[in-house]
């Protein structure tokens, strides 16, 4: 039987191959950070392109228009439940919730984060009228059926 790579004296099992790097010396290993100059590896230019490449384009971020809308919602919702005599404290009830929805979607309107500043403001204007003036409305509607109703 012939070994390829006979130990010493010519003859036994083969010397145990390192692999290149291993022992000793040892060659010193690049630093960490940028190499000075003329040391570390060069690498050749990168060939030419015919076009240039410009910076990876990302999808831009979607506006968050939930709050406007849902102000408008609301106060549409909130303006006709206080038209409605019987579910007139429910019409309160959303119009004060669509005040504070709407001066949040304005304001996220007014930071560039929403597109819809004209629905939050009518959600906003919408929750004050079902708020504020219909109740009052009805409210000086049944004082003066009462009043009237006295003489």
């Amino acid at each position: 039987m012939s070994n390829i790579n006979p130990g010493a004296g010519g003859y036994g099992p083969p010397a145990p191959q390192q692999p290149p790097g291993y022992g000793y010396p040892q060659q010193p290993g690049p630093g960490y950070g940028y190499p000075q100059a003329g040391q570390g590896p060069s690498y050749p230019a990168a060939p030419p392109t015919a076009y240039p490449q410009g910076p990876g384009y990302a999808m831009p971020m979607q506006p968050s228009n939930g709050m406007g809308t849902t102000g408008l919602v609301l106060g549409i919702i909130g303006v006709v439940c206080s038209l409605t005599i019987a579910m007139e404290i429910l019409g309160m009830i959303l119009g004060i919730l669509a005040i504070i929805f709407g001066a949040i979607g304005r304001g996220k309107a007014n930071r560039g984060e929403a597109t819809n500043k004209g629905a939050a403001t009518a959600g906003l204007v919408c929750g004050i009228i079902a708020t504020v003036l219909l109740p009052l409305l009805v409210f000086a509607f049944f004082a003066s059926m009462f009043s009237a109703s006295t003489f």
